[in-house]
């Protein structure tokens, strides 16, 4: 979390902002009344998984997808578990693509993205700072609709194909030679040579 000071010193309270977003599953139905009771299929339960800042803000999407897909509103449906989702391998490096729609000046567009990142979280927080510096989006305008880890085959975008070659190389062009003790001087009256 980031506090932010500036308002505090005005006499308001520290506003904390989020700087990433988790994943969590979040499991709902209607809940069974007079009219639907628990074999009809208006009452089945439904799983989602969201990108969120929080359980509230999960919570939240959750009710508003279900509103307009399903027709079920939050004062007639009830939540049974949300959960977050941790990475099984955060150690290794993997690719992944994102399928996602996002709200513009100028309308709807749908989109597909890929990054490489240690887990899905990490590659799901880098596409919303990409939108926002590309397409100055909000996270509230964009909507994922897939998620998925490829395979090195199954990669479209050459600036992650470029990993997968066995004899790739990662060259230091311009670095700072180390200079002996005995040849060390406070000054000197040519500019250092920097590129090897």
């Amino acid at each position: 979390w980031v506090y932010v000071t500036s308002l505090s010193e005005m006499g308001k309270h520290q506003i904390a902002l989020p700087r990433h977003q988790s994943q969590y599953q979040v499991v709902g139905r209607f809940v069974p009344n007079e009219k639907y009771d628990e074999a009809n299929p208006q009452c089945k339960v439904y799983r989602m998984n969201l990108f969120a800042k929080n359980k509230v803000v999960a919570r939240s999407r959750f009710w508003y997808f279900m509103s307009r897909m399903c027709r079920v509103k939050r004062a007639n449906g009830q939540i049974i578990a949300v959960n977050e989702i941790s990475e099984k391998s955060p150690e290794r490096v993997k690719n992944f693509g994102i399928w996602f729609r996002y709200d513009s000046r100028t309308g709807t567009h749908n989109a597909y993205k890929e990054y490489r990142e240690l887990s899905l979280t990490a590659a799901v927080n880098a596409m919303y700072q990409d939108m926002a510096g590309r397409s100055r989006s909000k996270s509230v305008a964009i909507q994922i609709l897939q998620t998925k880890e490829l395979k090195p085959e199954e990669c479209k975008r050459p600036s992650i194909k470029q990993f997968h070659t066995n004899g790739i190389k990662f060259p230091l062009p311009h670095r700072v030679g180390k200079v002996p003790k005995a040849y060390k001087t406070t000054f000197t009256t040519q500019k250092p040579t920097t590129f090897c």
